[in-house]
C-alpha cells in the first residue's frame, strides 16, 4: 500500500501516469528484485483479496457514471461494449495464434482478457488530457462497463475451455445467467443502499461511507455465492443506481470512495506487477511485441470503426478513441486467476498469457497513456479553454450572478454541499453538482482546470478562502472572486489578493441581510447604463454609497460581451451596464444616487428576482 501511495504521489508531481511507475515499483520490489514483496505468501488469499479490491473499484467507476451523460452517447456506448468487444476478443486471438502461434483455447483465453480497458487508467488520463465531453463521457463508460463484460466473459470462456463436454450454447447460456443475475442483484442492492442513505435515523451520522463499504462487500460476495464471477457486475449496478440518486452525503460518499480505490489501485498494481516473472515476458520476445502492436494499431481500430458506426462522433473523435485504449486492473486480476487455474488443471501456457496481458497494460498504458494529451491536441478534441465560470455556493446572490453571466452566453456550473441550495439552482435550470468544493473529483467533472474563472460567494469566509486558493494553485484559474462578509476580521481583503484573487462586490458585504431580503421578496435586480466614462474607481464610485448594505449591492459590470464581477479597481466606460440589487424600500433613494454618479435606468433590461412589494426588513 505504501510504495503504491507513493508511486502514484510521484505520478501526480511528474505529471505521468501513475501506473507506469506502479508497474515499475512492482517489478523492483518483487522476487525477481529486492523480493520485499512477495504474492506467492499470500496464498489462496490473493485473489480473495483481489477480488475485493476491484469490487470497490468499480463500484465507485460506477458511481462516476450519470445516465444523464450515458444517454447522450449511448449508441456509441452500447455498440462499443457488445459488437466492439466481438471485434477485440475476435482479432486479440487472431493476433496471438498467427503471430506467436499459439493455440486456439489460449489464443481465444488471450482475446477475451484484453476486451477490458478499465477506469483505473482511463479516469486519470480524462483528468489531465481535458476532452470534449462527447469523448471523455464514451470512454469513461466503456472503461467501466466493458470490466464487468469482459471479465465474466472471460472466466466463462476458461470454464468451457477447462471442461470439454461443455458446448458453445451452454457457454452463453451461462455468461448471460450471470450477466442478468448480476444486474439485478446489483440493482436491488443499490436502491437498498440508497433508502438507507435517504433516511437519517436509518444510518447514525458519521458511519455512512463504512456502512455503504461493508455492504458492496457483502454484495459482492452474495452475488458470487449464487452466481459464480458475477459479483463485478453486480457491483458496477449497484455504483450506477447510488451514484444517479438524490441520497444525502453522496457527496462525501463519492470522495471517500475515490480515495479508496486510489490506495487499492495502488495496492493492486504492485502486488500483480510483483507476481509477473520478467524472464516470463522476456521470453515472448518480438512476436509478443509484434502481438500487442497488432491489438493496439489494427484491431483496437476495428473495434471503434464497428462500435461508432452510425454515431454522431466525427472523423477525429474517432480516431482519437481508436487510439486510446490502456488496459488497468481487471486485465491483470483475471490473467494472474487464470495462470492459477490453468496451472491446477495442469494445462502450460497460464504464465505465458500472464505476462502477454502484462506486456499489453505495460505498453498500452505508457505509450497511450504519454501520447495522449498530444494525440488529443493533433486532433482537436481537447475542449477549450477559459469556457464558462464555475461557483461556488449556490446561495441567492450566487444565483443572481450565474443568471448574469448565463444572459451573456457563458456556460455556468454551480458547487453545493447543500441539498436545498442545489435544488433551488436546478430549478433555474442551471447545472449543479452536490458536493465538497475541495473534493477533486467533483472539481474535475465541474471541469475547473478549463473554466475562465471562479467565484465562491458562500457565507462562510474561511471555505471561500480555501476554495480560492486551491483553484489558483492546484488547478491555475486564471480569475478568481470570491465574497467576504462585512464584521468579520478573520479574513481580510489583503489576504484574499495574496492567493491571487479579488473581492467581489468592492467591499466586504452582509451578506447574510442581503441573502434573508432577496428571500423574502425585499430585493430587485435592476440594470443600469453609464451616460459617460469616469476616472474614478468602482469602490470610489459605487462601492461606497451611504449605508451600503441598506441601498443596494452592485453584481457585476457588462461591456459588450463580457460580463466583468464588480471589484475595487473595476473602472467604467460609456455605454457600460451596471447590474445590481437594490433593496426595495429604498428604491427611490438608491436611483437617485446613481443618477447622480452618472448612472441611468436602462429600460427593458430589469431582470426582478423578487417582487420589490414593501415588507418587514430582516434584522
Amino acid at each position: 500500500m505504501a510504495a503504491g501511495m507513493l508511486a502514484q504521489a510521484l505520478g501526480r508531481h511528474l505529471r505521468v501516469p501513475g501506473i507506469v511507475l506502479l508497474l515499475g515499483a512492482g517489478v523492483i520490489l518483487g522476487p525477481d528484485a529486492l523480493g520485499v514483496v512477495r504474492p506467492d505468501s499470500l496464498g489462496s488469499a490473493l485473489q480473495v483479496l483481489v477480488g475485493f479490491a476491484v469490487a470497490v473499484i468499480l463500484f465507485e467507476g460506477g458511481m462516476n457514471l450519470e445516465f444523464r451523460r450515458l444517454r447522450r452517447e449511448a449508441r456509441s456506448i452500447r455498440q462499443l461494449v457488445t459488437l466492439g468487444a466481438v471485434v477485440t476478443a475476435a482479432g486479440g486471438a487472431g493476433a496471438a495464434h498467427l503471430i506467436l502461434g499459439w493455440d486456439w483455447p489460449q489464443s481465444i483465453l488471450f482475446g477475451t482478457l484484453v476486451i477490458v480497458t478499465g477506469p483505473t487508467v482511463i479516469t486519470p488520463l480524462l483528468r489531465r488530457i481535458r476532452l470534449k465531453h462527447s469523448v471523455a463521457t464514451v470512454l469513461e463508460a466503456e472503461g467501466v462497463l466493458i470490466d464487468a463484460i469482459g471479465a465474466v466473459l472471460a472466466v466463462v470462456t476458461l470454464e468451457v475451455i477447462l471442461a470439454p463436454s461443455s458446448h458453445l450454447a451452454e457457454g452463453a447460456q451461462t455468461l448471460l445467467v450471470r450477466m442478468g443475475s448480476g444486474i439485478a442483484i446489483g440493482a436491488a442492492g443499490g436502491l437498498l443502499i440508497v433508502l438507507m442513505l435517504r433516511f437519517e435515523r436509518v444510518i447514525p451520522e458519521g458511519l455512512d461511507n463504512v456502512v455503504v463499504l461493508s455492504l458492496v462487500l457483502a454484495l459482492y460476495q452474495a452475488s458470487n455465492g449464487l452466481f459464480a464471477e458475477s459479483g463485478i457486475v453486480c457491483v458496477t449496478t449497484a455504483g450506477l443506481v447510488v451514484g444517479n440518486s438524490k441520497a444525502r452525503v453522496l457527496g462525501d460518499l463519492k470522495e471517500f470512495k475515490e480515495q479508496l480505490t486510489t490506495l487499492l489501485i495502488g495496492m493492486l498494481f504492485v502486488l500483480l506487477a510483483a507476481d509477473v516473472r520478467v524472464e516470463e515476458v522476456q521470453s515472448l520476445g518480438w512476436r509478443g511485441v509484434i502481438t500487442v502492436l497488432a491489438l493496439m494499431l489494427i484491431v483496437r481500430p476495428l473495434n471503434v470503426a464497428v462500435g461508432t458506426f452510425g454515431s454522431d462522433l466525427d472523423l477525429r473523435e474517432r480516431a482519437f478513441l481508436a487510439w486510446l485504449a490502456p488496459r488497468g486492473i481487471v486485465a491483470a486480476a483475471v490473467s494472474s486467476l487464470f495462470a492459477q487455474e490453468l496451472a491446477h488443471a495442469g494445462i502450460p501456457g497460464g504464465n505465458e498469457l500472464r505476462a502477454l496481458v502484462f506486456l499489453v497494460i505495460a505498453a498500452t498504458v505508457l505509450i497511450q497513456g504519454l501520447s495522449g494529451g498530444w494525440v488529443a491536441q493533433a486532433l482537436g478534441v481537447r475542449r477549450p479553454t477559459n469556457l464558462g465560470f464555475l461557483i461556488l455556493g449556490a446561495t441567492p446572490l450566487g444565483l443572481a450572478l450565474g443568471k448574469i453571466f448565463r444572459d451573456h452566453g457563458q456556460e455556468v456550473v454551480f458547487l453545493d454541499s447543500n441539498a436545498d441550495a442545489c435544488k433551488a439552482a436546478e430549478a433555474e435550470n442551471f447545472r449543479v453538482l452536490f458536493g465538497s468544493g475541495f473534493s477533486e473529483s467533483l472539481l474535475y467533472r465541474a471541469e475547473i482546470d478549463s473554466r475562465a474563472g471562479v467565484l465562491a460567494v458562500t457565507a462562510n469566509d474561511e471555505v471561500n478562502l480555501l476554495f480560492m486558493t486551491k483553484a489558483r494553485n492546484d488547478f491555475k484559474v486564471q480569475q478568481a472572486w470570491m465574497a467576504l462578509r462585512s464584521g468579520h476580521t478573520k479574513i481580510k481583503p489583503e489576504m484574499v489578493e495574496q492567493v491571487g484573487a479579488q473581492v467581489l462586490f468592492a467591499q466586504p458585504r452582509n451578506l447574510d441581510l442581503w441573502t434573508v431580503r432577496i428571500e423574502r421578496k425585499g430585493g430587485a435586480a435592476e440594470v443600469f447604463s453609464r451616460r459617460k466614462s469616469g476616472d474614478k474607481t468602482a469602490a470610489e464610485e459605487i462601492g461606497n454609497p451611504p449605508d451600503p448594505d441598506s441601498v443596494l449591492i452592485p453584481l457585476a459590470v457588462v461591456r459588450g460581451n463580457r460580463v466583468l464581477p464588480f471589484v475595487a479597481d473595476l473602472s467604467f466606460k460609456k455605454d457600460d451596464l451596471l447590474h445590481v440589487i437594490i433593496n426595495g424600500q429604498r428604491r427611490d433613494e438608491a436611483e437617485a444616487w446613481l443618477a447622480q454618479m452618472g448612472w441611468q435606468k436602462h429600460l427593458g433590461e430589469s431582470d426582478p428576482v423578487a417582487a420589490d412589494a414593501p415588507v418587514l426588513e430582516p434584522t
